[in-house]
């Protein structure tokens, strides 16, 4: 089976690897679109996690605007841009504005700052997204292990994104024409019904019954789930009949994205024998369709 493939969650110049390098990779995967991500955050919470230093670009902080401007121009027919500002800048929603009439961005993400997402400023530039037909990929991760250890000692600032899964149903219900795209430790591990007390970042155990991640995909249709990096390959690989059955109930809301340079959403979707038209949805119709009115509102 030979199938169009689109990589919904990807950035540039990280890992060592510049978009030269990304559309080589994505040629030997057979992966014909990619969206570019930004990821803009203060240098006060890029700090907080000191790892990122060794593997993205020292010329900026993180992933800014800029260096999707850049792979945009250099590549037109391979990407799709995306960049969001953090909502509690004053100007923001202006400046994302902007950037979809001047550089067509296309989509609202990564959004990864230290911040609750259901917060005021939030839920204004959400329902401004909906407005420029913008779909809002959020990183989640609110590890209580984390939190808890190293809050013990007054000088340390433990890093944490987004707040805990309370802040999903928010989003969802705030903002109903708002489409949103959830990613990360924090999003996936609900998978499982015992989330709550699992104090790890990355459960790897049983998935028990009563995930609250089913709960909210049944009641709320603007939620879709991005398939990318260790987070979401850790807790689908821990039940694979499970797995699959959460695959054909919402294969109109999961995207293939990788988040890394390797096939590992590939070899899962294989293992599960989806068939031909699920894999279709998965690999590029649910990513088309959310921006297909992307720069409606400008």
């Amino acid at each position: 089976m030979s199938l169009r493939v689109i990589d919904a969650h990807n950035h540039p110049n990280w890992h060592g690897i510049d978009t030269d390098a990304l559309v080589r990779n994505m040629d030997e995967h057979g992966i014909e679109k990619t969206w570019l991500l930004a990821w803009e955050i203060s240098r006060t919470e890029y700090d907080m996690e000191p790892y990122y230093h060794q593997v993205m670009d020292p010329r900026d902080v993180s992933v800014p605007l800029w260096m999707i401007v850049d792979g945009l121009k250099k590549y037109p027919d391979r990407f799709i841009g995306g960049w969001a500002p953090d909502p509690r800048y004053q100007y923001a929603r202006a400046e994302v504005y902007s950037a979809v009439k001047l550089h067509g961005i296309k989509v609202f993400g990564e959004l990864k700052c230290r911040m609750r997402y259901d917060n005021p400023d939030a839920i204004a530039m959400f329902r401004h997204c909906a407005e420029l037909g913008l779909p809002v990929l959020f990183h989640l991760e609110c590890p209580e292990g984390t939190l808890t250890t190293e809050s013990k000692s007054m000088n340390s600032w433990p890093f944490w994104y987004g707040g805990d899964f309370s802040v999903v149903e928010n989003m969802c219900r705030l903002c109903p024409a708002t489409q949103f795209i959830g990613h990360a430790p924090g999003f996936w591990r609900e998978l499982s019904g015992d989330a709550a007390e699992d104090p790890e970042r990355y459960p790897k155990g049983p998935v028990t019954p009563g995930g609250r991640l089913f709960d909210l995909l049944r009641r709320y249709e603007n939620l879709h789930c991005d398939l990318s990096a260790g987070s979401a390959m850790t807790t689908l690989n821990r039940d694979l009949k499970l797995t699959r059955e959460f695959f054909i109930e919402f294969q109109d809301r999961i995207l293939h994205g990788r988040d890394d340079f390797g096939r590992a959403q590939m070899d899962l979707l294989e293992k599960l024998d989806l068939g031909e038209e699920t894999m279709e949805k998965i690999l590029h119709g649910n990513a088309e369709r959310l921006i297909e009115n992307a720069g409606k509102g400008v």
